[in-house]
């Protein structure tokens, strides 16, 4: 399948994949918008100061990136982990603006070995943040209580509307811990009822540039 690097409306990149008319992230910025769902309404309203994170859709490794950037600020402690079925080659990762567009030329290094670290081995990014990555299927994934926050950044319904199911937010449900909370760019109905179905209490928040609405999902065991 045909895939671009495009420069979106806050003067990041993603990537395009022209056949399914689908980006990495939003076209209206990414930057902006992995900022607004997973930092914004994830990282900060959880509460700890160690914290265990899935991100389901690694990609790019913005959100992992930028999840790093916010952990060196407030001081956390993050173990990371990022499923990705296809992983982003090389050629395409270094034409990735995101160090310069987040004015984070200092850690230059540590988005070098985001993406340089070894798949399924758990390596030490930096003294308060570990990095797994996994390549697998999301329906493949079997933790148990073991995530305090998930990032859902897959592919949209519209594309790929097995992977928005109940039976993939049951696997989400059972891998967040009491109290978890999952948070994902996607504001669908269907989306909302399927997280509903499963135990998951469903709020609408407002969506970054470009969207309305998106949806956070919180676990309370019944």
């Amino acid at each position: 399948m045909k895939r671009e690097i495009i420069i979106t409306s806050d003067g990041s990149t993603t990537i395009h994949l022209p056949e399914w008319n689908e980006h990495y992230h939003s076209k209206h910025g990414a930057i902006q918008e992995a900022y607004h769902v997973f930092i914004k309404h994830g990282l900060e309203t959880v509460s700890k100061n160690e914290l265990s994170i899935l991100e389901i859709g690694f990609g790019t490794g913005l959100n992992a990136f930028i999840t790093f950037l916010e952990a060196q600020k407030r001081g956390l402690k993050i173990q990371y982990t990022g499923v990705e079925a296809y992983p982003v080659p090389e050629e395409e990762v270094t034409q990735l603006n995101y160090v310069p567009e987040l004015k984070a030329k200092a850690f230059s290094e540590i988005f070098q070995k985001i993406h340089a670290t070894e798949w399924e081995e758990e390596c030490v990014i930096a003294p308060s943040f570990t990095l797994e990555k996994k390549q697998l299927f999301f329906h493949e994934i079997e933790q148990e209580n073991k995530f305090d926050l998930i990032y859902f950044d897959a592919f949209g319904a519209r594309v790929q509307p097995e992977l928005w199911t109940e039976d993939i937010f049951i696997l989400m449900y059972k891998a967040l811990k009491e109290k978890g909370r999952l948070v994902t760019y996607s504001a669908k109905g269907s989306v909302r009822r399927a997280m509903q179905a499963v135990g998951f209490e469903v709020e609408r928040l407002p969506g970054p540039p470009g969207k309305r609405e998106m949806l956070r999902a919180l676990k309370h065991l019944h």
